[in-house]
Protein backbone atom coordinates (compact mmCIF):
# COMPACT_ATOMS: atom_id res chain seq x y z
CA UNK A 1 0.00 0.00 0.00
CA UNK A 2 3.01 2.37 0.87
CA UNK A 3 4.74 1.82 -2.58
CA UNK A 4 1.57 2.37 -4.23
CA UNK A 5 0.61 5.73 -2.61
CA UNK A 6 4.26 6.73 -3.39
CA UNK A 7 3.80 5.74 -6.55
CA UNK A 8 0.54 8.29 -6.99
CA UNK A 9 2.16 10.98 -4.87
CA UNK A 10 4.92 11.04 -7.60
CA UNK A 11 2.30 11.78 -10.28
CA UNK A 12 2.02 15.28 -8.88
CA UNK A 13 4.09 17.43 -11.04
CA UNK A 14 2.92 20.63 -8.99
CA UNK A 15 4.96 21.25 -5.94
CA UNK A 16 2.03 22.57 -3.65
CA UNK A 17 -0.17 20.88 -4.96
CA UNK A 18 2.05 17.84 -4.27
CA UNK A 19 2.70 18.39 -0.85
CA UNK A 20 -0.94 19.02 -0.11
CA UNK A 21 -1.55 15.65 -1.21
CA UNK A 22 0.99 13.78 -0.01
CA UNK A 23 -0.28 15.36 3.48
CA UNK A 24 -3.87 13.13 2.62
CA UNK A 25 -2.35 10.18 1.17
CA UNK A 26 -0.71 9.99 4.72
CA UNK A 27 -3.64 10.76 6.46
CA UNK A 28 -5.08 7.73 4.67
CA UNK A 29 -2.53 5.38 5.36
CA UNK A 30 -2.38 6.00 9.41
CA UNK A 31 -6.27 5.29 8.67
CA UNK A 32 -5.52 2.18 6.62
CA UNK A 33 -2.85 0.64 9.07
CA UNK A 34 -4.94 1.63 12.42
CA UNK A 35 -7.81 -0.61 10.29
CA UNK A 36 -5.35 -3.67 9.64
CA UNK A 37 -4.26 -3.73 13.02
CA UNK A 38 -7.75 -3.83 14.49
CA UNK A 39 -8.41 -6.61 12.12
CA UNK A 40 -5.71 -8.78 12.55
CA UNK A 41 -6.02 -8.34 16.36
CA UNK A 42 -9.57 -9.25 15.81
CA UNK A 43 -10.62 -5.81 18.00
CA UNK A 44 -13.94 -5.71 18.47
CA UNK A 45 -16.07 -4.30 20.85
CA UNK A 46 -16.66 -6.12 24.06
CA UNK A 47 -20.63 -6.11 24.21
CA UNK A 48 -20.48 -7.23 28.45
CA UNK A 49 -18.60 -3.98 28.46
CA UNK A 50 -21.32 -1.86 26.82
CA UNK A 51 -23.37 -0.02 29.18
CA UNK A 52 -25.66 2.78 29.15
CA UNK A 53 -24.03 6.23 29.89
CA UNK A 54 -24.66 7.52 33.99
CA UNK A 55 -27.22 10.08 34.33
CA UNK A 56 -24.88 12.74 34.72
CA UNK A 57 -23.34 11.86 31.36
CA UNK A 58 -26.54 13.18 29.65
CA UNK A 59 -28.43 16.11 30.76
CA UNK A 60 -31.67 17.12 29.90
CA UNK A 61 -32.44 20.22 27.46
CA UNK A 62 -35.07 20.87 30.42
CA UNK A 63 -32.91 21.15 33.10
CA UNK A 64 -30.56 23.65 30.78
CA UNK A 65 -30.62 27.49 32.42
CA UNK A 66 -33.05 29.16 29.10
CA UNK A 67 -31.36 32.30 28.19
CA UNK A 68 -32.91 35.17 25.58
CA UNK A 69 -29.35 36.27 24.45
CA UNK A 70 -25.57 34.39 25.51
CA UNK A 71 -22.91 36.74 25.53
CA UNK A 72 -21.28 34.13 24.12
CA UNK A 73 -22.77 34.03 20.64
CA UNK A 74 -19.77 36.57 19.02
CA UNK A 75 -17.32 33.35 19.84
CA UNK A 76 -19.37 31.03 17.92
CA UNK A 77 -18.77 29.47 14.45
CA UNK A 78 -21.80 27.23 12.11
CA UNK A 79 -20.48 24.58 10.12
CA UNK A 80 -22.65 22.61 7.96
CA UNK A 81 -21.68 18.91 6.74
CA UNK A 82 -22.04 19.56 3.25
CA UNK A 83 -20.13 16.06 0.98
CA UNK A 84 -23.24 14.25 0.38
CA UNK A 85 -25.64 13.92 -3.02
CA UNK A 86 -28.87 13.93 -3.60
CA UNK A 87 -28.59 10.39 -5.59
CA UNK A 88 -31.13 8.20 -3.09
CA UNK A 89 -33.96 11.15 -3.78
CA UNK A 90 -32.90 11.50 -7.43
CA UNK A 91 -31.16 14.48 -8.07
CA UNK A 92 -27.53 15.49 -9.73
CA UNK A 93 -25.55 17.54 -7.64
CA UNK A 94 -25.47 18.84 -3.74
CA UNK A 95 -28.34 17.33 -1.59
CA UNK A 96 -28.52 20.96 0.03
CA UNK A 97 -29.04 22.60 -3.81
CA UNK A 98 -32.73 20.33 -2.92
CA UNK A 99 -35.51 22.55 -2.95
CA UNK A 100 -37.58 21.55 0.00
CA UNK A 101 -40.11 24.89 1.31
CA UNK A 102 -41.34 27.47 -0.68
CA UNK A 103 -38.83 27.11 -3.15
CA UNK A 104 -36.07 27.22 -0.98
CA UNK A 105 -33.11 24.84 -0.90
CA UNK A 106 -31.55 23.59 3.02
CA UNK A 107 -28.86 26.05 1.84
CA UNK A 108 -31.05 28.88 1.66
CA UNK A 109 -33.07 27.95 4.74
CA UNK A 110 -29.70 27.63 6.74
CA UNK A 111 -28.25 31.06 5.52
CA UNK A 112 -31.67 32.89 5.98
CA UNK A 113 -31.26 31.77 10.18
CA UNK A 114 -27.70 32.50 10.32
CA UNK A 115 -28.55 35.98 8.24
CA UNK A 116 -31.13 36.74 10.74
CA UNK A 117 -29.04 35.41 13.61
CA UNK A 118 -26.09 38.14 12.81
CA UNK A 119 -29.22 40.86 12.19
CA UNK A 120 -31.38 40.53 15.38
CA UNK A 121 -28.08 39.96 17.70
CA UNK A 122 -25.95 42.17 16.42
CA UNK A 123 -23.06 39.56 15.75
CA UNK A 124 -21.21 38.05 13.07
CA UNK A 125 -21.33 34.22 13.33
CA UNK A 126 -19.62 32.61 10.14
CA UNK A 127 -21.08 30.43 8.59
CA UNK A 128 -19.01 27.57 7.09
CA UNK A 129 -19.32 24.49 4.70
CA UNK A 130 -17.64 21.53 4.97
CA UNK A 131 -17.81 19.96 0.61
CA UNK A 132 -16.68 16.86 -0.28
CA UNK A 133 -15.45 16.49 -4.38
CA UNK A 134 -18.57 15.27 -4.89
CA UNK A 135 -20.44 19.17 -4.17
CA UNK A 136 -17.60 21.58 -3.93
CA UNK A 137 -17.82 23.19 -7.68
CA UNK A 138 -21.60 23.28 -7.38
CA UNK A 139 -21.56 24.63 -3.95
CA UNK A 140 -18.80 27.50 -4.64
CA UNK A 141 -21.04 28.84 -7.35
CA UNK A 142 -24.52 28.62 -5.67
CA UNK A 143 -23.55 30.41 -2.60
CA UNK A 144 -22.24 33.63 -5.08
CA UNK A 145 -25.67 34.58 -4.72
CA UNK A 146 -25.49 35.52 -1.22
CA UNK A 147 -22.46 37.87 -1.55
CA UNK A 148 -24.37 41.00 -0.83
CA UNK A 149 -25.79 39.72 2.01
CA UNK A 150 -24.97 40.20 5.60
CA UNK A 151 -23.31 36.64 6.44
CA UNK A 152 -19.79 35.10 5.74
CA UNK A 153 -19.40 32.22 3.75
CA UNK A 154 -16.37 30.11 4.28
CA UNK A 155 -15.55 26.95 2.53
CA UNK A 156 -13.49 23.87 2.80
CA UNK A 157 -12.80 20.08 1.35
CA UNK A 158 -13.05 17.17 3.11
CA UNK A 159 -10.09 14.50 2.25
CA UNK A 160 -10.23 12.83 -0.40
CA UNK A 161 -8.87 8.95 0.06
CA UNK A 162 -8.71 6.05 -2.90
CA UNK A 163 -10.72 3.58 -3.11
CA UNK A 164 -9.32 -0.25 -1.69
CA UNK A 165 -9.84 -3.24 -3.60
CA UNK A 166 -11.19 -5.61 -1.31
CA UNK A 167 -9.46 -8.75 -2.38
CA UNK A 168 -6.22 -6.89 -2.95
CA UNK A 169 -6.01 -4.15 -0.23
CA UNK A 170 -4.79 -2.13 -2.78
CA UNK A 171 -5.84 1.42 -4.32
CA UNK A 172 -8.34 1.35 -7.12
CA UNK A 173 -6.80 4.91 -8.56
CA UNK A 174 -4.19 4.38 -10.81
CA UNK A 175 -3.54 8.18 -11.17
CA UNK A 176 -4.40 11.16 -8.63
CA UNK A 177 -6.50 12.62 -11.25
CA UNK A 178 -7.84 9.52 -12.52
CA UNK A 179 -11.60 8.58 -12.47
CA UNK A 180 -13.50 10.46 -9.66
CA UNK A 181 -15.40 6.82 -9.25
CA UNK A 182 -11.87 5.55 -7.48
CA UNK A 183 -11.93 7.88 -4.93
CA UNK A 184 -14.31 8.98 -1.65
CA UNK A 185 -15.04 11.12 0.79
CA UNK A 186 -13.90 9.60 3.98
CA UNK A 187 -17.10 10.58 6.29
CA UNK A 188 -17.76 13.66 8.29
CA UNK A 189 -15.67 11.95 11.21
CA UNK A 190 -12.04 13.74 8.79
CA UNK A 191 -13.89 16.90 9.47
CA UNK A 192 -11.36 17.58 12.53
CA UNK A 193 -8.33 17.06 10.14
CA UNK A 194 -9.49 18.86 7.14
CA UNK A 195 -10.72 21.94 9.38
CA UNK A 196 -6.79 21.78 10.77
CA UNK A 197 -5.47 21.71 6.98
CA UNK A 198 -7.62 23.66 5.44
CA UNK A 199 -5.72 26.79 8.09
CA UNK A 200 -9.54 27.75 8.62
CA UNK A 201 -9.01 26.08 11.68
CA UNK A 202 -6.66 28.96 12.94
CA UNK A 203 -8.20 31.65 10.82
CA UNK A 204 -11.16 31.32 13.13
CA UNK A 205 -9.34 30.96 16.16
CA UNK A 206 -7.39 34.29 15.54
CA UNK A 207 -10.45 35.89 14.53
CA UNK A 208 -12.13 35.52 18.48
CA UNK A 209 -14.33 32.62 17.67
CA UNK A 210 -14.17 29.49 20.44
CA UNK A 211 -17.01 27.33 19.57
CA UNK A 212 -18.18 25.66 16.57
CA UNK A 213 -21.65 24.09 16.06
CA UNK A 214 -21.82 21.24 13.20
CA UNK A 215 -24.82 19.73 11.87
CA UNK A 216 -25.85 17.62 9.04
CA UNK A 217 -26.50 20.33 6.16
CA UNK A 218 -30.31 18.01 5.89
CA UNK A 219 -31.29 18.58 9.37
CA UNK A 220 -33.72 21.15 8.98
CA UNK A 221 -34.24 21.25 13.15
CA UNK A 222 -30.49 21.97 13.95
CA UNK A 223 -30.73 26.01 14.86
CA UNK A 224 -28.34 27.63 17.01
CA UNK A 225 -29.78 27.00 20.25
CA UNK A 226 -27.90 29.83 22.71
CA UNK A 227 -28.99 28.42 25.60
CA UNK A 228 -27.11 25.19 24.65
CA UNK A 229 -24.10 27.39 23.75
CA UNK A 230 -24.39 28.89 27.22
CA UNK A 231 -24.44 25.65 29.00
CA UNK A 232 -20.80 24.46 27.20
CA UNK A 233 -19.39 27.63 28.45
CA UNK A 234 -20.61 27.63 32.12
CA UNK A 235 -19.63 23.95 32.01
CA UNK A 236 -16.34 24.30 30.89
CA UNK A 237 -17.29 20.97 28.32
CA UNK A 238 -15.14 21.02 25.04
CA UNK A 239 -17.95 18.88 23.23
CA UNK A 240 -21.47 18.38 23.20
CA UNK A 241 -23.64 16.08 21.94
CA UNK A 242 -27.24 16.49 21.23
CA UNK A 243 -29.10 13.29 21.60
CA UNK A 244 -33.19 13.02 21.95
CA UNK A 245 -35.19 9.98 22.70
CA UNK A 246 -35.52 7.20 20.13
CA UNK A 247 -38.61 5.73 18.21
CA UNK A 248 -39.14 3.00 15.55
CA UNK A 249 -37.92 4.67 12.66
CA UNK A 250 -34.80 5.59 14.73
CA UNK A 251 -33.47 2.13 15.57
CA UNK A 252 -29.81 2.47 13.03
CA UNK A 253 -29.09 5.27 14.72
CA UNK A 254 -25.83 6.02 16.68
CA UNK A 255 -25.91 6.07 20.19
CA UNK A 256 -23.95 7.31 23.29
CA UNK A 257 -22.89 4.55 25.82
CA UNK A 258 -20.12 4.08 28.53
CA UNK A 259 -17.46 1.86 27.79
CA UNK A 260 -15.08 1.48 30.41
CA UNK A 261 -15.84 4.41 32.47
CA UNK A 262 -15.54 6.67 29.34
CA UNK A 263 -18.43 8.22 27.40
CA UNK A 264 -17.94 6.44 23.59
CA UNK A 265 -20.38 6.55 20.47
CA UNK A 266 -21.46 3.22 19.53
CA UNK A 267 -22.81 3.23 15.59
CA UNK A 268 -24.79 0.12 14.30
CA UNK A 269 -21.48 -0.59 11.77
CA UNK A 270 -19.22 -1.23 14.86
CA UNK A 271 -21.75 -3.69 17.01
CA UNK A 272 -21.02 -7.93 16.59
CA UNK A 273 -23.80 -8.80 14.12
CA UNK A 274 -25.00 -11.20 16.73
CA UNK A 275 -26.18 -8.30 19.22
CA UNK A 276 -27.89 -5.77 16.36
CA UNK A 277 -31.18 -6.70 17.67
CA UNK A 278 -29.70 -5.50 21.14
CA UNK A 279 -28.76 -2.30 19.78
CA UNK A 280 -31.78 -1.76 17.89
CA UNK A 281 -33.75 -2.04 21.03
CA UNK A 282 -35.51 0.96 22.32
CA UNK A 283 -35.51 -0.47 25.92
CA UNK A 284 -31.37 -0.86 26.01
CA UNK A 285 -30.87 2.23 24.32
CA UNK A 286 -33.54 5.16 24.75
CA UNK A 287 -31.37 7.93 23.14
CA UNK A 288 -29.64 8.24 19.49
CA UNK A 289 -27.14 10.77 18.59
CA UNK A 290 -28.67 13.53 15.99
CA UNK A 291 -24.86 14.62 14.71
CA UNK A 292 -26.13 18.37 16.01
CA UNK A 293 -22.13 18.71 18.16
CA UNK A 294 -20.71 21.70 19.40
CA UNK A 295 -17.07 21.76 19.68
CA UNK A 296 -14.20 23.54 21.39
CA UNK A 297 -12.05 24.99 18.49
CA UNK A 298 -8.63 25.44 20.87
CA UNK A 299 -9.32 21.56 21.68
CA UNK A 300 -9.99 20.63 18.41
CA UNK A 301 -6.81 21.83 17.50
CA UNK A 302 -4.47 20.33 20.63
CA UNK A 303 -5.69 17.29 19.54
CA UNK A 304 -5.22 16.82 16.04
CA UNK A 305 -1.81 18.61 16.38
CA UNK A 306 -0.57 15.84 19.40
CA UNK A 307 -1.89 13.57 16.89
CA UNK A 308 -4.43 12.18 19.60
CA UNK A 309 -7.38 11.80 17.46
CA UNK A 310 -8.19 8.04 16.96
CA UNK A 311 -11.54 7.30 15.59
CA UNK A 312 -12.95 4.14 15.49
CA UNK A 313 -13.07 2.88 11.68
CA UNK A 314 -16.48 1.91 9.88
CA UNK A 315 -15.77 -0.47 6.80
CA UNK A 316 -18.28 0.75 4.01
CA UNK A 317 -18.50 -2.08 1.67
CA UNK A 318 -19.42 -1.28 -1.87
CA UNK A 319 -19.35 -2.55 -5.71
CA UNK A 320 -18.05 -0.09 -8.78
CA UNK A 321 -20.16 -0.01 -11.71
CA UNK A 322 -18.15 -2.41 -13.46
CA UNK A 323 -18.56 -4.80 -10.71
CA UNK A 324 -14.97 -4.38 -8.48
CA UNK A 325 -15.96 -5.18 -4.85
CA UNK A 326 -14.33 -2.00 -2.83
CA UNK A 327 -13.90 -0.83 0.89
CA UNK A 328 -14.18 2.80 2.27
CA UNK A 329 -12.86 3.28 5.51
CA UNK A 330 -14.66 6.12 7.43
CA UNK A 331 -15.00 7.82 10.34
CA UNK A 332 -17.76 9.35 12.21
CA UNK A 333 -17.22 13.20 13.42
CA UNK A 334 -19.24 12.27 16.93
CA UNK A 335 -16.63 9.46 17.60
CA UNK A 336 -14.13 12.29 18.31
CA UNK A 337 -16.68 12.62 21.67
CA UNK A 338 -14.32 10.18 23.69
CA UNK A 339 -11.58 12.57 23.24
CA UNK A 340 -12.93 16.20 24.87
CA UNK A 341 -12.39 17.24 28.27
CA UNK A 342 -15.89 17.39 30.10
CA UNK A 343 -17.63 15.99 26.88
CA UNK A 344 -21.68 14.81 27.43
CA UNK A 345 -24.66 14.35 25.68
CA UNK A 346 -27.98 16.94 25.83
CA UNK A 347 -31.31 15.32 25.61
CA UNK A 348 -32.91 17.69 23.39
CA UNK A 349 -36.79 18.05 22.07
CA UNK A 350 -37.24 16.04 18.66
CA UNK A 351 -38.20 18.96 16.67
CA UNK A 352 -33.97 19.52 17.33
CA UNK A 353 -33.83 16.16 15.13
CA UNK A 354 -35.94 17.13 11.23
CA UNK A 355 -33.88 15.28 8.68
CA UNK A 356 -35.02 15.01 5.20
CA UNK A 357 -33.54 11.70 3.89
CA UNK A 358 -36.29 11.10 1.60
CA UNK A 359 -39.18 12.03 -0.30
CA UNK A 360 -41.35 10.62 2.90
CA UNK A 361 -39.71 13.48 4.55
CA UNK A 362 -40.35 16.16 2.29
CA UNK A 363 -43.74 15.44 2.00
CA UNK A 364 -43.82 16.78 6.17
CA UNK A 365 -41.67 19.50 5.70
CA UNK A 366 -43.36 20.81 2.70
CA UNK A 367 -46.65 20.36 4.47
CA UNK A 368 -48.90 22.80 6.74
CA UNK A 369 -47.60 20.56 9.58
CA UNK A 370 -44.90 23.25 9.74
CA UNK A 371 -44.46 27.28 9.99
CA UNK A 372 -41.27 28.73 8.10
CA UNK A 373 -39.66 32.03 10.06
CA UNK A 374 -36.58 33.25 8.96
CA UNK A 375 -35.49 29.95 7.69
CA UNK A 376 -36.66 27.77 11.13
CA UNK A 377 -39.31 25.59 10.62
CA UNK A 378 -41.47 24.56 13.90
CA UNK A 379 -44.49 22.58 14.48
CA UNK A 380 -47.28 24.54 13.46
CA UNK A 381 -49.34 25.44 16.66
CA UNK A 382 -52.76 24.32 15.44
CA UNK A 383 -51.32 20.85 15.52
CA UNK A 384 -52.89 18.89 18.47
CA UNK A 385 -50.09 16.61 19.59
CA UNK A 386 -46.48 16.69 19.30
CA UNK A 387 -46.15 13.84 17.28
CA UNK A 388 -44.84 14.13 13.75
CA UNK A 389 -47.20 11.22 11.13
CA UNK A 390 -45.82 8.76 10.29
CA UNK A 391 -45.39 8.83 6.16
CA UNK A 392 -44.35 6.08 3.74
CA UNK A 393 -44.52 6.60 0.38
CA UNK A 394 -43.71 4.01 -2.71
CA UNK A 395 -41.19 3.88 -5.18
CA UNK A 396 -43.49 5.71 -7.47
CA UNK A 397 -42.68 8.69 -5.13
CA UNK A 398 -38.75 8.16 -4.53
CA UNK A 399 -37.22 10.60 -6.82
CA UNK A 400 -37.86 14.31 -5.82
CA UNK A 401 -39.21 15.02 -9.32
CA UNK A 402 -41.54 12.22 -9.72
CA UNK A 403 -43.03 13.25 -5.60
CA UNK A 404 -43.79 16.98 -6.91
CA UNK A 405 -45.48 15.49 -10.27
CA UNK A 406 -48.03 13.76 -7.74
CA UNK A 407 -49.52 16.16 -6.00
CA UNK A 408 -50.69 19.34 -7.05
CA UNK A 409 -49.77 21.40 -3.73
CA UNK A 410 -49.07 19.70 -0.52
CA UNK A 411 -52.27 17.87 1.27
CA UNK A 412 -53.34 19.64 4.41
CA UNK A 413 -52.25 17.24 7.10
CA UNK A 414 -52.64 18.75 10.84
CA UNK A 415 -54.79 15.87 11.95
CA UNK A 416 -52.97 13.38 10.13
CA UNK A 417 -51.41 9.74 12.20
CA UNK A 418 -50.38 7.86 9.11
CA UNK A 419 -50.17 7.59 5.99
CA UNK A 420 -48.97 4.94 3.60
CA UNK A 421 -49.26 5.55 -0.53
CA UNK A 422 -47.80 2.32 -3.07
CA UNK A 423 -48.62 2.32 -6.46
CA UNK A 424 -49.99 5.16 -9.17
CA UNK A 425 -51.46 7.41 -7.19
CA UNK A 426 -51.52 11.08 -7.93
CA UNK A 427 -53.49 14.11 -5.57
CA UNK A 428 -55.52 17.17 -6.64
CA UNK A 429 -55.47 20.78 -4.98
CA UNK A 430 -56.45 20.97 -1.45
CA UNK A 431 -56.09 17.18 -0.38
CA UNK A 432 -57.24 16.70 3.19
CA UNK A 433 -55.82 14.40 5.06
CA UNK A 434 -56.98 12.83 8.70
CA UNK A 435 -56.40 10.08 10.82
CA UNK A 436 -55.24 6.75 9.28
CA UNK A 437 -55.07 6.91 5.70
CA UNK A 438 -53.78 4.30 3.52
CA UNK A 439 -54.36 4.06 -0.55
CA UNK A 440 -52.99 1.45 -2.13
CA UNK A 441 -53.15 1.44 -6.57
CA UNK A 442 -52.38 -2.09 -7.81
CA UNK A 443 -50.51 -2.99 -10.42
CA UNK A 444 -51.79 -1.52 -13.90
CA UNK A 445 -54.52 0.82 -12.43
CA UNK A 446 -54.45 4.33 -11.72
CA UNK A 447 -56.08 6.56 -8.56
CA UNK A 448 -56.46 9.99 -8.58
CA UNK A 449 -57.36 11.86 -5.23
CA UNK A 450 -59.94 14.53 -6.89
CA UNK A 451 -58.78 18.32 -5.55
CA UNK A 452 -60.87 19.09 -2.17
CA UNK A 453 -61.57 15.85 -1.16
CA UNK A 454 -61.17 14.54 2.89
CA UNK A 455 -60.06 11.57 3.46
CA UNK A 456 -60.09 10.30 7.26
CA UNK A 457 -59.49 6.75 9.03
CA UNK A 458 -60.10 5.82 5.22
CA UNK A 459 -58.28 2.84 2.83
CA UNK A 460 -58.57 3.51 -0.50
CA UNK A 461 -58.04 0.68 -3.10
CA UNK A 462 -57.02 0.04 -6.81
CA UNK A 463 -60.70 0.04 -7.74
CA UNK A 464 -61.69 3.02 -5.76
CA UNK A 465 -63.73 1.28 -2.87
CA UNK A 466 -62.95 4.04 0.09
CA UNK A 467 -63.50 1.99 2.74
CA UNK A 468 -64.04 2.82 6.80
CA UNK A 469 -59.82 1.77 8.51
Amino acid sequence: MRTELNRLIAQVKDENERKLFQNEMGNFFLLFTRWLGERSKGTKINWDKVKSPPEDQIVPYDSIPKVESSPHLNKLAVLKLNGGLGTTMGCVGPKSAIEVRDGMTFLDLSVRQIEYLNKAKNVNVPFILMNSFNTDEETKRIVQKYATHNIEILTFNQSRYPRVNKDSLLPTPRHPHGHIADWYPPGHGDLFDSLHNSGLLNQLIAEGKEYVFVSNVDNLGATVDESILNHMVETGAEFLMEVTDKTRADIKGGTLIDYEGSIRLLEIAQVPSEHVEDFKSIKKFKIFNTNNLWVNLKAIKRLVEDKEMSLEVIVNNKTTDSGEKVIQLETAVGAGIKHFHNAHGVNVPRSRFLPVKSTSDLFLVTSDLYSLNHGELSINPKRMFNTVPLVKLGDHFKKVNNFLARFNNPPHILELDHLTVTGDVAFGSDVVLKGTVIIVANAGSHIDIPSGSILENKVVSGNLHILDH
